[in-house]
């Protein structure tokens, strides 16, 4: 508990400590040293100091818990405390970023320039903080120690800048994720009359003041009762004990020197002249106080629950609450003292339960050794086994249990380390809160009453993620096994297989293997077809692979690959489409998990040539050139290129250009299916659809019918463009740009391939990965 009453600055005990807004305490003489007369430019460089160390803290995507929103101090007296100087300031500003800027970095930074001399801590507090400190051989807390929040409760959403205001609710204000930008411009924007700010050396937060400074903030009775009963204990010790003093039961008026019950009887027994001298119980140092009102001087005897501050009679009398619920003092001093002991009672049961598991934790770091050592002398008699050809292996085998030896070790005493931390820091938080409920001061309490039931409730909260499901991160048992049947030609590629986790004498037999890791920087998506590469994965023999890929839309995943290779190239998908892929490995023991997925995008518009084997090989007669994006034939025989992609799917647009023509050829434009006829005419047979067109006029045909002929023909350098509109289920013709009539064909359904169909006489040159025209028809 004793690092909860040391003082964040000075890293003593608290000396006249008093609350900030954000539920830090600082002693006050620390809060005097570290403030600075506010002018724009000092407050705007605390800021950037501040933004930096939430930024390098991780705070700035932060979720953030418990309370939310500005914080607010009234300059008057609170009720009995430090005494106030002059009048306060107002606004307070609140931005989220992110989901919040953390409250909790703790990042020690340079301090500006005090406005006051540095104050010595002259006080009863401090010289017994002093005393009990040296007593029971307590070093001071070093900065590394200082790595977190342990009283703040404020939400991480809160902004950092928090203004003494004598109104009765701070106005908040929710920003973007610009914080740096709005913490400046929070500085700039000081409230009037402001004459000194401070950095909360925790939080981050700044805290401005009128011409009073720190002195306007309240007093922490609840924490300085703490700190009393805590050095009058450490100062209530025997002064003959040799070592490890204990608590004193007496004190000899006439000797002066306390005595714990050996030592009275050892060093002053009560006979002779010693009979004579008084004893006497030692007093307890702490004193009992009780608050009152600093503007009637009347006892607190009502608390406010809109607020949320204490009121005497006179001001309920008065009307300096219209209209709030009121309730005694008392009643909500035992509500939340009965609820924080509640949440002790939890919390205390859940350590309990830690401290078991970290036992459980120690114990086996023994057994990981234990199962080590029985694997080495079996990997020592397998590769003895295998004589000669081995021999070189067995000590690299030895090497890597001996390292994962260490690891488990290592990791297994991390978690214990983790998990004690933990313990450490919960048992702080319970001892503290423990003190806390022995304050009579109902106000005092009050105070930070629902600042700790919050972090009780917190800390109850994520103890059910970090301490109740925790497991130890490794197994004791060595899960690999050395495979002593493979061949002596494998020798250079032996390793382990990883295991079935197993009972104790169960037979050990090969694990499923694991699941194989995807290689971003190797996989990539051309046109229609994507290309995913894995690596096998570790410890694990494999037998063979299961590529697997969904329809591109997001549904179900069906299998396109399964070998051993460990990079596949699957062709042939839609354009326009993300496709999930993913990979498992599988051997004699069954399929392992899958891969990660990785999303994989096929190309918007479709780029292609001529495929010169799809359009018959070299006996066709077609000549293809530049890089089979022209084609031309020698004979009169109508002959059929087909390009290198099929479409099911979206919508697509090519060109031709016509760079030879002879009035007495007529080409054919449109498109085939895989099977179409390449010694016809495009359009005679049921696989294609097409236009043929000569000089003067075209027409639609299919299966040998043609119809709905349309004037208008072609010459050199003409284009004719295909559209095909498969979510219409369409295809229409375009010629230097036009429609070339209505609607071609419609409800084409299935693969279809760009084809065309010419002759002696006709050289047409392919142009790709257009945009598809608008058609104002449908």
């Amino acid at each position: 508990m004793e690092e909860e009453l040391r003082c964040p600055t000075c890293k003593q005990l608290f000396a006249n400590p008093v609350l900030l807004p954000c539920f830090h305490a600082l002693c006050l003489g620390c809060a005097l040293d570290i403030q600075t007369a506010y002018t724009p430019a000092s407050a705007l460089a605390a800021v950037n100091v501040s933004a930096a160390a939430l930024v390098s803290n991780g705070n700035i995507n932060g979720g953030g818990g418990g309370g939310g929103g500005g914080c607010l101090v009234h300059s008057h007296p609170l009720h009995g405390s430090t005494a106030s100087h002059g009048n306060s300031i107002t606004t307070t500003a609140t931005v989220h970023a992110h989901g919040g800027v953390g409250a909790s970095a703790s990042v020690p930074t340079p301090q500006p320039p005090s406005s006051h001399p540095p104050s010595t801590r002259h006080s009863s507090n401090s010289s017994a903080a002093s005393t009990a400190s040296s007593a029971t051989g307590s070093e001071s807390v070093t900065s590394d120690q200082d790595q977190a929040d342990k009283v703040s409760i404020l939400s991480e959403a809160d902004s950092g800048v928090v203004c003494c205001s004598n109104t009765s609710r701070p106005v908040s204000y929710a920003g973007t994720a610009q914080l740096q930008g709005l913490l400046q411009g929070a500085a700039a924007a000081a409230p009037p009359g402001a004459a000194f700010y401070l950095t909360c050396p925790l939080c981050r937060k700044l805290v401005f003041f009128d011409e009073g400074g720190v002195r306007n903030l309240p007093a922490y009775r609840t924490m300085e009762s703490i700190v009393d009963r805590f050095c009058a204990r450490e100062a209530l010790r025997c002064q003959m004990c040799e070592t490890d003093p204990k608590v004193a039961s007496i004190v000899c008026e006439q000797c002066e020197i306390r005595y714990c019950d050996a030592c009275r009887e050892l060093c002053h027994p009560a006979r002779g002249p010693l009979a004579k001298h008084n004893l006497v119980k030692p007093r307890n140092a702490a004193s009992q106080r009780e608050s009152v009102c600093g503007e009637h001087e009347d006892t607190l005897s009502m608390y406010c629950l809109v607020c949320k501050m204490p009121a005497c009679p006179q001001c309920i009398a008065e009307k300096q609450h219209p209209g709030h619920e009121v309730q005694s003092i008392s009643v909500t001093c035992k509500a939340q003292k009965t609820e924080l002991s509640h949440n002790l009672q939890q919390l205390s049961e859940k350590a309990r339960s830690t401290t078991e598991f970290i036992q459980r934790l120690k114990g086996m770091s023994d057994k990981v050794t234990e199962s080590c050592m029985e694997f080495e002398r079996l990997v020592t008699a397998q590769c003895e086994a295998l004589i000669q050809a081995i021999h070189d292996r067995r000590e690299y085998l030895l090497e890597a249990i001996r390292m994962d030896k260490d690891t488990k070790i290592r990791i297994l005493k991390d978690q214990q380390s983790n998990c004690t931390g933990k313990l450490q820091q919960t048992t702080g938080l319970i001892q503290f809160c423990i003190e806390a409920l022995k304050e009579t001061d109902s106000a005092a309490f009050l105070q930070v009453g629902s600042m700790l039931i919050n972090r009780v409730a917190n800390t109850d909260m994520t103890w059910h993620q970090e301490v109740t499901n925790a497991a130890p991160r490794v197994s004791p048992i060595v899960d690999l096994t050395l495979d002593d049947a493979a061949l002596v030609r494998a020798i250079d590629n032996l390793n382990f297989m990883q295991m079935k986790a197993v009972k104790d004498e169960e037979e050990r037999l090969p694990a499923a293997p694991l699941a194989p890791t995807i290689v971003p920087e190797d996989c990539s998506a051309e046109n229609n077809s994507v290309t995913v590469a894995w690596h096998a994965p570790a410890h694990s023999f494999v037998d063979g692979y299961v590529l697997e890929l969904d329809d591109g839309s997001g549904g179900e995943f069906r299998e396109v690959y399964c070998g051993k290779e460990t990079i596949c190239t699957v062709d042939g998908l839609h354009f326009n489409s993300m496709y999930n892929a993913r990979v498992k490995a599988f051997n004699n023991a069954g399929e392992g998990e899958y891969s990660e997925l990785i999303g994989l995008q096929t190309a918007e518009v479709a780029w292609f040539t001529f495929d010169p084997i799809l359009s018959g090989g070299a006996g066709s007669g077609l000549v293809f050139s530049n890089n089979n994006a022209t084609v031309s034939v020698e004979g009169w025989e109508h002959r059929v290129a087909l390009g290198s992609v099929g479409f099911s799917r979206g919508i697509h647009y090519w060109e031709f250009t016509v760079d030879k023509y002879t009035m007495d050829t007529d080409p054919a434009f449109g498109v085939a299916r895989i099977d179409v006829n390449r010694n016809k005419m495009l359009g005679k047979d049921e696989k294609s659809f097409a236009m043929y067109i000569d000089g003067q006029r075209s027409w639609f045909q299919h299966n040998s019918v043609h119809e709905r002929r349309v004037e208008g023909g072609i010459t050199t350098g003409s284009t004719i463009g295909v559209l095909l509109d498969l979510e219409r289920h369409t295809l229409s013709f375009l010629v230097n740009e036009m429609p070339q009539g209505s609607v071609a064909f419609r409800d084409l359904y299935g693969v279809f391939y760009p084809a065309v169909s010419i002759n002696r006489g006709v050289t047409l040159t392919l142009h790709t990965a257009l945009v598809a025209p608008k058609m104002d028809y449908f």
